[in-house]
């Protein structure tokens, strides 16, 4: 009965922008126009990007938000759900993190300016804070105050998970470090899953927050933040409320 309560509650007061947008749009750009125009003159419009070298179900698009001034999104050219799909813990799944973080060009490019690593930001939203069923990893500045907290502490994230000790928007996430300065070897969905049976069997309500990071050691790598949805405490597990769409973190 809690779980029904949670789940009614969570129908009438998640926010409206959850309800108004047609859930499958992304997916519907992807595969309707982005993916046949590169298919037809290798033109990815009205993506950014279309990668298709290791086939339609491993491939990607980058495409411009409608939200933000430099905010991009990474969206599997394979009709994934999201953070809830069990593809995306499937053995050799597609490291869209890692495609996610190169990606981060295209954020400096829109801002014609280089960014610090702890400037940038990569979330995926939980399934109940999301607005769209087609997975999508945003790209984009990371909130000024955010960037400043994690600066402050990462003497106290570790290379397990932990609480972190400040609330971060208002809610209170774990946090792990991960000591690679790409992600070419690391799948924060697999960070997450392998280290928590307990978020395994519940990935849904999940939202993943990675942050670039120089640590005090000098050494550069990531902070990986992980959420998990609360209904009743109004929580909806949406890590990309840690960035920032203005990016008033970017060099003037």
């Amino acid at each position: 009965m809690r779980f029904l309560r949670a789940c009614v509650l969570g129908l009438v007061f998640a926010p409206a922008s959850l309800h108004a947008a047609d859930p499958s749009a992304l997916w519907k750009i992807v595969s309707e126009q982005c993916v046949p125009h590169e298919q037809a003159a290798r033109d990815p419009s009205p993506c950014s990007e279309v990668d298709l070298t290791n086939g339609l179900d491993r491939g990607f698009a980058v495409l411009k938000d409608i939200n933000g001034v430099a905010q991009f999104l990474l969206i599997p050219t394979a009709r994934i759900s999201g953070i809830d799909d069990p593809a995306i813990l499937a053995p050799n799944a597609p490291n869209y993190w890692a495609y996610a973080w190169n990606a981060r060009t295209f954020v400096e490019g829109r801002l014609q300016t280089a960014l610090p690593r702890d400037a940038m930001s990569l979330a995926i939203n939980s399934s109940v804070g999301r607005s769209q069923n087609q997975l999508h990893i945003h790209i984009d500045c990371i909130r000024p105050d955010v960037r400043a907290i994690l600066k402050a502490n990462l003497d106290k994230i570790s290379d397990v998970w932990t609480f972190f000790p400040i609330a971060l928007a208002g809610h209170t996430y774990r946090s792990i470090r991960i000591n690679q300065e790409t992600l070419g070897e690391v799948d924060p969905f697999r960070v997450l899953a392998d280290a928590d049976p307990r978020a395994r069997a519940n990935m849904a309500h999940h939202t993943l927050v990675l942050a670039g990071a120089t640590f005090p050691d000098g050494t550069n790598g990531f902070v990986l933040l992980d959420d998990h949805a609360d209904l009743l405490a109004g929580d909806f597990a949406s890590g990309e409320q840690l960035q920032d769409h203005t990016c008033a973190v970017a060099p003037k």
